[in-house]
Formats: structure tokens, C-alpha cells, sequence
């Protein structure tokens, strides 16, 4: 079983979730490693509090590690909300804490949260998607304190008619250039199966921009599932792995340590 490299537990704002009930899920589905990733987004405007506690979410993890030893790999990660005034905050975050693994993620546009339907009221849809992908294309300019992308398209999980009009190729070229910006800090992006079960039919990025980032040259590509239960472990693995397969991908990537390691996708 491929391993789980974004899932949330009760660290994260938006889940209530133990983290031994998400290390649970992925042992009965026969994981020998995964790594957690729980929310960390600084200086926003939210109903939800997303400011990730590190101390103990560090030491919690590090006991749950040497507990779970013998039967999975626990890698400790975060996902950080990527904004560019925050470049000093994260590079001095970094070198505090030892994180395996960091996702850079383009959560909100101007500190505010597009995964409300309230965002996009007066509002036209491709214009709050293409604002959306000119926001991450100034994080992934500006920022390096990332391993991967997160969920690349990830705010057509929330427009009002979500991809029924959304394509790579209506933003093909802003999403390059944001992919070559990626593949040029030797960073790499994610394959986020939350969309197949969120009413898109699609991970995130979609396999128009998954086939795009190889063809480009991109390598370093991870594979989450973005639970927030346990139902969600692992969620869809066999159908992104074949989409990997089908995109020319022959390898997926773990970190450790932030280094990457290629491992074979069949």
C-alpha cells in the first residue's frame, strides 16, 4: 500500500481526529510508513484556528514514533499556508524544528479563505481561480522553505460549479509557469486524492497538470490522501497510482530528514 504523506489529526484546526485512530486506519490497509501533516496557517483571517501548537504536536508525535515503531514508520511533517510576507517566519520555523517532510500550500488568497461559497459571491469564477493560481505562482517564486506543492488546483474543490468549466488547459499558462518555477527549486508537488471523493472526479492537480509536470521534467511528486478520518486513509490509492502510471511516472516520493526518496510506483 502506497503511503499516506497528507493526513490531519486533532492538531489541526479543522479535525478532531486521534492521532493513533489515523495510524490505526493505516496499518489495517497494510502501510509500512506515512506521514502526518497537520495545518499550520499563520497570519490569516478564519473561523477556524489553523496555527498549528509545534511544541507538543512535536513531542506528541515523537512519542506516538517510538510507540508505533515495530509496526509503522511514523514520518512527522506540516503543512504549512504559504504567503510570501511570511518567508523570515518560515525559514526561522525550519531551522527550529526538524519537520521530515513540509508541504507548501496556497490555502488563502489575501489572508482570506476562498473555501467559502461567500468568497465567490459577486465575484466570476475563473477570475477567483486564475487570482488563485497568480497567488501560488508568488509563493513558489518567493518561497523555498517547502518540499512540495499541496494540492495544486486546489479551489476548484470550491467554485459554484467546481471543474465543470475549470481545465488545465484554460490556465496552461500560468500553471507552467508555476510547475517550471517548482521544478527549477528542485522542489516537487503532490497528488492529492481529496477530489476524487469532493465531487470533482479528479485529484488535485488534475491529470492534465499531473501529465504536464512529468513532461516537463518534474520528479518529485508525493501522494495524499488529505484525511481529516480515518475513513479517508489511503483514500483512492490504487486509482491515483494507475493515473501516475498513465501520466509516465514510474516513481513516487518519501521524505525523511527533508530528503527525498524514489520509490517504485508498481
Amino acid at each position: 500500500m502506497l503511503p499516506d504523506y497528507h493526513f490531519h489529526t486533532e492538531f489541526s484546526g479543522d479535525s478532531d481526529t486521534a492521532v493513533r485512530d489515523q495510524l490505526n486506519a493505516a496499518i489495517a490497509l497494510g502501510m509500512d510508513s506515512l506521514c502526518v501533516t497537520d495545518h499550520h496557517d499563520y497570519d490569516v483571517e478564519s473561523i477556524i484556528d489553523f496555527i498549528l501548537d509545534i511544541d507538543p504536536y512535536m513531542q506528541t508525535m515523537a512519542q506516538i514514533r517510538e510507540e508505533y515503531k515495530d509496526r509503522i514508520d511514523l514520518r512527522i511533517g506540516i503543512e504549512l499556508g504559504l504567503q510570501v510576507h511570511l518567508q523570515d517566519y518560515f525559514k526561522e520555523l525550519l531551522d527550529r524544528y526538524p519537520f521530515d517532510f513540509v508541504i507548501g500550500s496556497t490555502h488563502f488568497i489575501n489572508r482570506t479563505d476562498p473555501a467559502y461559497p461567500s468568497y465567490f459571491i459577486g465575484k466570476k469564477e475563473e477570475d477567483v481561480y486564475l487570482h488563485y493560481f497568480e497567488t501560488t505562482l508568488d509563493n513558489v517564486k518567493a518561497l523555498d522553505d517547502y518540499d512540495v506543492i499541496g494540492h495544486l488546483d486546489y479551489i476548484v474543490r470550491y467554485g459554484p460549479n467546481k471543474n465543470k468549466y475549470y481545465s488545465y488547459r484554460a490556465y496552461s499558462s500560468i500553471i507552467d509557469e508555476i510547475l517550471k518555477t517548482v521544478i527549477e527549486k528542485g522542489k516537487g508537488i503532490e497528488c492529492n486524492t481529496a477530489g476524487l471523493r469532493k465531487g470533482i472526479g479528479q485529484p488535485n492537480p488534475s491529470f492534465d497538470t499531473l501529465k504536464r509536470y512529468r513532461e516537463l521534467g518534474g520528479e518529485i511528486i508525493t501522494i495524499g490522501s488529505d484525511a481529516h478520518i480515518p475513513q479517508d486513509i489511503g483514500s483512492d490509492f490504487e486509482t491515483v497510482r494507475q493515473i501516475l502510471m498513465d501520466c509516465g511516472f514510474t516513481y513516487y516520493t518519501e521524505y525523511k530528514n527533508r530528503i527525498p526518496e524514489f520509490k517504485k510506483l508498481f
